[in-house]
């Protein structure tokens, strides 16, 4: 019995000092290797997420109340109160001409004459009539004075003379609308006549723009919606961007009807004298429609929007925390904030679209 029990032991020693297989070892530690690798990535990739959010990169901005004003922009343009067209009266051929463009000219100046030979050879011709008949009228004066004659002899003699006379100023009259006379002083703005050119008038073309530059305004039309902010004498901001200059003006005149067409009603503002000013020039005009003190206002760039809500993030200790917030009117790249902040935090603005709340912020540049 004792020989069993030995023999068994001897065999089951034998059986544990037998080498393992290869093959299965190699499968065994490939198959711990991968599970390690998973593990691994997975602690990577944790660890990479809390690193980009400590490296996230902001620049930031106090909060600070200020008086906000809201600005209504319209588009218009400079006009000058004087600018007008000079046509001849009359048709004829240009025999002379006294001016050319950029010349200054004062109103009644005589500009281009055509050719009225043939009013100048009948007021000629009425002229020798005219002599005749004052001499005759004299003479029939001085017999009369004497009581020599008839007085039908007087009259007829008095009403020739008359006649003549008048009949003299309207061949004069006559004769100046052969001419071009300036109606305005100011400058020769556009002149395309030459001498033998034959002129019509009123056909385009066949004029002279004078315009008086020292005497300029600005004329927009307003959207019947702003009907009652803007009216005359109220003050408004004048942006000529050609001139590089702005001017705070007042209205000087207000349309008091509505065009049916355009839904508008114009209006103007004079302009103080300025060389870099000039006719056609785009103005923009500016009317404040609405202000208020002590405001909370943010830029643009620091407000994000989601579908329910509009919101900004507050850096507190160098975390990025999300604050609801209500938008009131926007202008000039800044928003009113109604409600949400109260004044003295600091907001993120560059980079506000590339966190989330709670992630870890770096400050490279602070705005009070």
């Amino acid at each position: 019995m004792k020989k069993l029990i030995y023999l068994s032991a001897i065999l089951a020693l034998a059986a544990c000092n037998k080498p393992k297989d290869k093959a299965a070892e190699l499968a065994d530690l490939t198959k711990q290797r991968a599970a390690l690798d998973v593990k691994i990535d997975s602690l990577q990739k944790q660890l990479g997420k809390k690193d980009s959010v400590k490296s996230i990169d902001v620049s930031t901005t106090t909060v600070t109340p200020g008086n906000f004003t809201n600005y209504v922009d319209l588009q218009g343009h400079i006009d000058a109160q004087d600018n007008v067209t000079a046509y001849s009266l009359a048709p004829g051929t240009i025999v002379n001409l006294y001016v050319k463009a950029g010349d200054h000219v004062n109103r009644g100046q005589v500009l281009v004459q055509l050719d009225n030979s043939v009013q100048i050879q009948s007021i000629a011709q009425t002229k020798a009539q005219l002599d005749l008949a004052q001499t005759t009228f004299q003479r029939q004066k001085n017999l009369w004075d004497q009581k020599i004659g008839t007085e039908i002899q007087y009259l007829q003699a008095k009403s020739s003379l008359e006649a003549l006379e008048k009949q003299v100023e309207g061949l004069k009259q006559t004769a100046n609308m052969y001419r071009i006379i300036a109606p305005i002083s100011g400058t020769v703005d556009q002149m395309d006549l030459k001498l033998g050119q034959v002129l019509q008038p009123g056909q385009t073309g066949n004029g002279i723009r004078i315009v008086n530059a020292d005497n300029l305004k600005v004329k927009a039309d307003v959207p019947e919606s702003y009907a009652t902010d803007i009216n005359q004498g109220d003050n408004v901001k004048v942006v000529v961007p050609d001139a590089n200059d702005s001017l705070m003006l007042k209205v000087t005149f207000a349309a008091k009807v509505i065009d049916p067409g355009s839904r508008s009603f114009g209006i103007e503002i004079k302009l103080p004298q300025n060389k870099a000013f000039r006719p056609n020039m785009t103005a923009t005009i500016r009317v404040a429609d609405y202000s208020k003190k002590n405001s909370i206002v943010v830029p643009l760039n620091a407000i994000q929007h989601s579908d329910t809500s509009s919101f900004v993030f507050i850096d507190q200790n160098g975390v990025a925390k999300k604050q609801e917030i209500k938008i009131g009117n926007t202008y000039g790249g800044k928003s009113e904030v109604i409600s949400g902040l109260k004044g003295g935090e600091q907001i993120v603005t560059e980079g506000a679209s590339d966190i989330e709340d709670g992630d870890k912020l770096r400050v490279l540049n602070s705005a009070n």
